[in-house]
């Protein structure tokens, strides 16, 4: 299992060179879902699943604005399942595990619908980072947080990162 998530992480590090903000995002969201997933107990083939599909989430950023001339996230989940496939056929990954990371990429912007405990994650593990990336204000991280936080580690994350900064938009409106 951990062969194969370095193995994943040496891989898309060397997809996103000379792009460094992708590459720190995708640790972030990864070292996030990999945190929240533990928390939450999941099984040790859905653990690893979240954790390929954290390092891989936004595998067709550059696919997408190449293609599309936008990185608007449903030209993310388009782009990126087929080069993750190709990802994680060289690292030998099972391919029920692919086909659901695959699954899991092309549903990381869409909100409705969540089918399982791992979409879920990464979910909230995606958007911690993007709250402090995109600079989203108080009013959009308690949004967030009442819309799309549904796990007790991610919520938990949420507030130990945002929380005073919720608590004062609140006071201060």
């Amino acid at each position: 299992m951990d062969r194969r998530i370095t193995a994943v992480q040496q891989a898309a590090m060397a997809y996103d060179a000379g792009d460094p903000a992708r590459i720190q995002h995708l640790m972030k969201v990864w070292a996030f879902a990999r945190f929240i997933g533990r928390r939450e107990g999941l099984p040790p083939e859905q653990q690893e699943t979240l954790e390929l599909a954290a390092l891989l989430h936004d595998i067709g950023i550059h696919q997408a604005e190449q293609i599309h001339g936008s990185t608007a996230g449903r030209y993310q989940e388009l782009e990126g399942p087929p080069i993750a496939r190709r990802m994680l056929t060289q690292v030998g990954c099972p391919a029920p595990v692919m086909e659901r990371v695959c699954t899991l990429i092309g549903r990381h912007h869409t909100y409705t619908d969540v089918d399982g405990a791992d979409c879920r994650i990464l979910l909230e593990a995606d958007l911690l980072v993007n709250i402090s990336e995109e600079g989203l204000s108080p009013a959009a991280v308690r949004a967030a947080r009442e819309r799309v936080f549904r796990t007790a580690a991610g919520k938990a994350l949420l507030d130990t990162l945002y929380g005073q900064t919720i608590k004062a938009e609140e006071k201060n409106p």
